[in-house]
C-alpha cells in the first residue's frame, strides 16, 4: 500500500537536499568536472567524489522503496542500506580531508547536512517500522 506523496515526507525532502549538497561538493573537489565520468578517473579524489554522489543518489531511492512497501523485511533492508550510506558519506569526507582538500569548511557543510538528514532519518525510521500497515 503506497504511502503519502513522497514530496510531503520530510526525510525524502532532506535526502534531496543532501543529494544537491553532495553534487556541489563533488563538483568542487573533483579534478574532473564531468561528474558523469568520475568513475573512470584514476584520481582518488575523483573516486571519492563519485562515491559520495552514488550514495547520495541512492538514499532517496531507498526511501521511496521503503515508503511504498508494506513488507517489514523490505523496509528494514532499505533503512539498513540508508544507514550504511550515511556512514559512508561521513567516511568519504574524512577521505577527502586526508587526500588534501584544503577547504574543510565545505566538507564540514556536507557533514552538517548529513547530521541533519540523519536526525530526520531516525524519526522517519521509527515511524516507518512501527507503522500499523505491517
Amino acid at each position: 500500500m503506497p504511502s503519502q506523496n513522497l514530496r510531503t515526507v520530510p526525510v525524502y525532502r532532506r535526502s534531496l537536499a543532501l543529494c544537491e549538497m553532495s553534487r556541489e561538493i563533488a563538483s568542487y573537489v573533483s579534478l574532473n568536472k564531468d561528474l558523469l565520468k568520475l568513475y573512470k578517473s584514476n584520481s582518488l579524489r575523483d573516486i571519492i567524489a563519485d562515491s559520495i554522489l552514488t550514495d547520495a543518489i541512492l538514499i532517496p531511492q531507498k526511501i521511496a522503496l521503503a515508503e511504498n512497501t508494506s513488507c517489514r523485511t523490505e523496509r528494514l533492508r532499505n533503512t539498513s542500506y540508508i544507514n550504511i550510506m550515511i556512514r559512508n558519506i561521513n567516511s568519504y569526507c574524512n577521505g577527502l580531508e586526508h587526500d588534501g582538500v584544503k577547504e574543510k569548511e565545505y566538507l564540514n557543510l556536507l557533514r552538517v547536512e548529513v547530521a541533519t538528514f540523519r536526525s530526520s532519518f531516525k524519526k522517519w525510521r521509527r515511524s516507518l517500522l512501527s507503522d500499523d500497515r505491517l
